[in-house]
């Protein structure tokens, strides 16, 4: 994969110009024979398709048929360890990747992955919370998408990410914990039941469920498919406005 630099495409640009006028000239010279007229056409050309390209730009920059803005946002899904908040996170991902969009992915296990002395209590995961928010907010800020997945339990450090991001969307992912437990693979729930973890969301940390999230999905009721269907729908208007 590469980036095509300013330079060579006014290269490749001037080149397609150069080459379609000799092929005129060429013609022209094969129609009539002579090699004046044929020059003089090929320059005529020239300065004609140049003027005509002018105006047909100045007149398509008015025309909205076809053009879409695109507005970036930051789609936060927040809920209990095993919700599916990740699943459907990762969906959404692939999903507008695969439709070519300018997209980042945040997760809560990669982050902390990256920064393994991030700690759990209230304070620590404020603080991470607030540093993913920032990154999020300035991805945002340069058109990019950001899909965010992180249990982000307290209300205060969402308000703050919220506060930051230009277009800020909350996807609570509302599972009950029995049913968070029954999908634990990891077998984070026992753990914690049994006092090995601390500060675990849902057994011994409480998790504040917003007030106001702009989307509320059900996963003890929804399927993933139905779920993502919820998401997909709720975002539509941001990819189609224009």
């Amino acid at each position: 994969m590469y980036i095509e630099s300013r330079i060579r495409a006014v290269v490749k640009t001037i080149s397609w110009r150069i080459s379609a006028t000799l092929i005129t000239v060429f013609l022209v010279y094969i129609f009539v024979g002579r090699i004046d007229i044929a020059a003089a056409v090929g320059g005529f050309e020239i300065v004609c398709k140049l003027i005509f390209y002018y105006f047909h730009e100045r007149v398509w920059n008015r025309v909205r048929l076809g053009r879409h803005h695109k507005i970036p946002f930051v789609l936060w899904f927040t809920g209990l360890s095993g919700s599916g908040k990740s699943t459907l996170a990762n969906m959404i991902y692939q999903y507008l990747s695969g439709k070519g969009y300018r997209v980042e992915r945040l997760d809560g296990d990669t982050v902390r992955s990256i920064f393994p002395q991030t700690g759990f209590t209230k304070d620590e995961r404020d603080s991470h919370i607030k540093r993913v928010g920032y990154l999020a907010s300035i991805l945002e800020k340069n058109g990019i998408i950001v899909i965010a997945s992180f249990v982000s339990p307290y209300r205060e450090s969402r308000q703050f990410v919220r506060n930051i991001c230009e277009n800020f969307i909350e996807v609570y992912v509302n599972a009950s914990v029995e049913a968070c437990e029954r999908r634990d693979a990891k077998g984070l729930y026992k753990r914690a039941r049994a006092g090995e973890i601390k500060h675990f969301t849902g057994i011994n940390d409480p998790y504040e469920e917003p007030e106001n999230a702009e989307l509320v999905v059900n996963t003890d009721n929804c399927s993933i498919d139905e779920s993502l269907r919820l998401v997909k729908g709720y975002i539509k208007k941001f990819l189609n406005n224009g």
